[in-house]
Order: structure tokens, then C-alpha cells, then sequence
């Protein structure tokens, strides 16, 4: 399993989608389509952040100020809008805009809509990634306590599931450009590993 995959297996269960569609009322398809575009743009963008050092070293300071155990579709249901907001805006930077028109043309919402969908999520995100980098943290650091030299990102190499055509390398959704925001050097990674990677390294430090 995968981040991407991860996150998505509780982004979109069916009552994380309603948590969403009742702040936004949006339907389930419409809901389930943009969740599907924007996670693998806010991993790429998270990952692109963290490839500094300071990047990193911030980025694991805003993560421990979101940690959040409930179910994913409390947090959704609760997020705070506002909060959300600012995360977005931190990920995307100068990019926020031209993130969401992408998403908009997409998917046929309104800004306003992409806007909302994003904050709500944005919560819920980082408590997400700040699970599963501790989650990993503690393999890597299992592995070498056992004096085992196991790559601690074996088990999130794996693509499948609801992502399994972008992750495989579709080339329907790999072609996208909101799928792709920053793929300058056609890298494709889309799935977390190097994200985590980048954190494990940055809480070493």
C-alpha cells in the first residue's frame, strides 16, 4: 500500500464522500472525481516543498500540529475551513490558482467549489501523511534495531486499487496536466514514497 492508495482508501469511502457532500452539496460522482485529481497534485506539491532540508524540517513541524485520531469522515466532517484553507495555500503557493482552474475544467465545478472541497480535505490530509510518515519511522527504525537492511518503503511501493491505472503509468490519467502539475522532470511520483522518504531522512536531523 501506497500513500496515495492510503489516503485514498479513506478520502474516498463512502462516508468520508458524505461528510463532503454535506458541507458542500455536491454529489457523490462529483465529489469522488476531484478527490481522484487533487491528492496526487497536493503529494506531488508537498513533495516538492520538503526537497529542502527546511522544507522538510517545516513541513514535519506543521504535520505534528494535525495529528487527529479520529476516522477520517469525523475529521471531514469537522474540518475547519478555514485551517484548510491556509494548508492549501502553503502547498500550492503561487500555483493555487492555476491548480484550480485545472481541477475546475476537469471536472466541471467552479472554483468556489474546488476551493471548498480542498480545505475540507487539507485537515484531513495532514493528519494523514503526519500517520503514515510516524507509521514508517518506526518500521525503518525496527528494521535497524533488528539489524536488517529492508527498504522501509517496500510495502508502499505498491500501486493498486482505485489508483492502479495512474500509478501503473495510464496513460489517460498520466497525461493529465493536473494529474502532472510539475512533472518537469517526468519523474511520475505520484505516490508518497519519495515524501516519505524525504521526512524520514528530515526527522533524523
Amino acid at each position: 500500500m501506497n500513500l496515495l492508495s492510503l489516503l485514498a482508501s479513506t478520502m474516498l469511502s463512502q462516508s468520508s464522500v458524505n461528510s463532503v457532500s454535506g458541507k458542500t452539496g455536491l454529489s457523490s460522482k462529483q465529489i469522488q472525481r476531484l478527490v481522484m485529481l487533487a491528492l496526487p497534485i497536493l503529494i506531488k506539491y508537498m513533495t516538492k516543498n520538503a526537497s529542502s532540508g527546511d522544507g522538510a524540517l517545516s513541513l514535519l513541524g506543521a504535520l505534528s500540529q494535525h495529528k487527529n485520531n479520529n476516522s477520517m469522515d469525523l475529521q471531514l466532517k469537522d474540518a475547519d475551513e478555514a485551517d484548510g484553507a491556509k494548508i492549501i495555500h502553503h502547498i500550492l503557493g503561487k500555483k493555487e490558482n492555476a491548480v484550480t482552474q485545472d481541477l475546475s475544467a476537469q471536472t466541471g465545478l467552479g472554483t468556489d467549489q474546488i476551493h471548498q472541497v480542498l480545505s475540507i480535505l487539507a485537515p484531513g490530509l495532514m493528519s494523514g501523511v503526519s500517520n503514515a510518515a510516524e507509521a514508517n519511522a518506526a518500521q525503518a527504525a525496527q528494521a535497524a534495531s533488528a539489524h536488517q537492511p529492508a527498504n522501509p518503503f517496500a510495502s508502499l511501493l505498491t500501486g493498486g486499487g482505485i489508483f492502479g491505472s495512474i500509478l501503473g503509468g495510464g496513460k489517460e490519467e498520466a497525461s493529465s496536466a493536473a494529474v502532472n502539475p510539475m512533472d518537469k522532470d517526468g519523474d511520475g511520483r505520484i505516490d508518497g514514497t519519495e515524501l516519505l522518504s524525504l521526512l524520514l531522512s528530515a526527522s533524523k536531523k
